[in-house]
């Protein structure tokens, strides 16, 4: 972290160039940047409050332009989410009232601060700002007057956001609301060149529109030079979009996502995506992972890559306790001290770990009356019979909290993990939860 008022600029785009995070830049961008100490922006779609890891892209496009030596802004699109971005969109957002934004802006500044100095006394802190401030009190006839009038009709419909969307065969049309989206985030630009000597504008290669349509109200009100800066938009090796998981949106909110799930996310990578995710998420430098990567060729079964990933990018996001916490759990069950390390574990880590297993239910008073039997069949329904409960226990085939038992076995309030779940197994496969009410 940045603690002292000089900075050293280092080349910015050469960084992004071999982390592959470079899809567009405007001529004369790179060196603009070696100049001096610049200001850029990026905006972020406050219509919740927690971004996902889709939005980890512009995110640590903002944390190296601060890491090289100049000073970000992160813009929370207040006005512009009350409009909604038809780039990439095949219908109109939900729009949302003052008083959520601020709610949702809070949040995003709190997570934003885990990849950016906002608070330090350099020169380049980082600074948020939220577009609703200056466009609220901005009326129809002042915008269209002031700002509408410097870009054609012509220009606007050329932009692929536009042409895309309305070609697009399911679809209604564009609204004029969606029309004008382009305007509106052209004029943040101008804005911030205005307030904050902001001179580039970065976001996703689907920005590029938007953002050049801020370049051109620079160049024709301002009469000076914005540069736009776009990265690729990540995919994943098999097709499906990145950022999602079977559950929706991988979110870096702990209370939407666990940091148990978000860990998984990046450790089930394959090993194509995790080479090229760990360039992107990680201020590792060039050399350590050239170092990575190769240890991993040698030990692929190992999937050194996919945990050094998910290490890095879990222990930024939430801590390096959560990152511990995740791990552990994820190795817990071939610990070979399960019984005492499961209980180490919270109650949602332990529930993530166990999703989709069935349970069933039972009182505290009848846990006191409950033999291997009812425990298995009986009580449970986890075997069909009771019979089959005697044959599986015969065969040494169950297991309480991985400990293998016997008929005999009476379970107790010392089985509890959490105070409240036992794990029954039967073979390696057939697993089952207790849960006591």
């Amino acid at each position: 972290m940045i603690t002292n008022k000089a900075v050293m600029i280092k080349n910015f785009v050469e960084e992004l160039q071999w982390r592959g995070m470079i899809h567009d830049t405007m001529p004369g961008a790179e060196e603009h940047l070696m100049e001096a100490m610049r200001s850029a922006y990026v905006g972020f779609d406050p219509t919740a409050d927690s971004l996902h890891i889709g939005n980890l892209v512009p995110i640590m496009l903002l944390a190296h332009y601060q890491r090289c030596g100049h000073k970000p802004v992160a813009l929370v699109g207040g006005a512009t989410g009350m409009i909604g971005d038809p780039s990439g969109k095949s219908s109109e957002r939900n729009l949302l009232d003052e008083s959520t934004l601020r709610h949702n802006q809070n949040a995003i500044k709190k997570q934003l601060s885990h990849f950016l100095d906002f608070e330090s006394d350099a020169e380049n802190a980082a600074v948020l700002v939220n577009n609703y401030d200056w466009m609220k009190d901005f009326s129809f006839l002042e915008f269209i007057r002031d700002v509408g009038k410097h870009i054609t009709v012509n220009y606007m419909m050329a932009k692929d956001s536009v042409k895309n969307r309305i070609s697009s065969e399911s679809t209604d049309g564009m609204s004029f609301t969606e029309f004008t989206y382009q305007l509106v985030q052209g004029y943040d630009f101008l804005h911030l060149f205005r307030e904050n000597n902001c001179t580039i504008q970065m976001g996703g290669s689907d920005q590029w529109g938007n953002i050049t349509t801020g370049t051109e109200l620079i160049r024709r009100i301002a009469q000076g030079k914005g540069f736009a800066i776009t990265c690729p938009l990540i995919t994943k090796s098999d097709g499906s979009k990145f950022g999602k998981s079977e559950g929706g949106n991988v979110w870096l909110d702990a209370n939407r996502t666990s940091p148990y799930k978000f860990y998984q996310y990046w450790l089930n990578s394959t090993d194509e995506d995790a080479e090229k995710y760990i360039k992107i998420f990680t201020f590792l430098s060039e050399t350590e992972i050239a170092t990575i990567v190769s240890n991993h060729q040698e030990a692929p079964h190992q999937r050194g890559l996919q945990k050094r990933l998910a290490e890095e990018i879990t222990s930024m996001v939430h801590s390096r306790a959560d990152f511990e916490n995740a791990e552990k759990a994820s190795n817990i069950l071939f610990s070979k001290t399960f019984k005492s390390d499961i209980k180490t574990l919270d109650e949602k880590t332990f529930l993530d770990v166990f999703e989709g297993v069935p349970q069933a239910e039972i009182s505290r008073n009848d846990l006191q009356e409950l033999d291997m039997i009812g425990a298995l069949a009986a009580q449970t329904n986890f075997l069909s019979s009771n019979s089959e409960a005697r044959r599986a226990l015969k065969e040494n085939a169950v297991a309480v909290n991985k400990e293998k038992v016997k008929e005999d076995y009476q379970l107790s309030s010392e089985d509890l993990i959490n105070d409240k779940y036992i794990i029954l197994n039967k073979g390696k496969k057939n697993t089952y939860i207790i849960k006591v009410i």
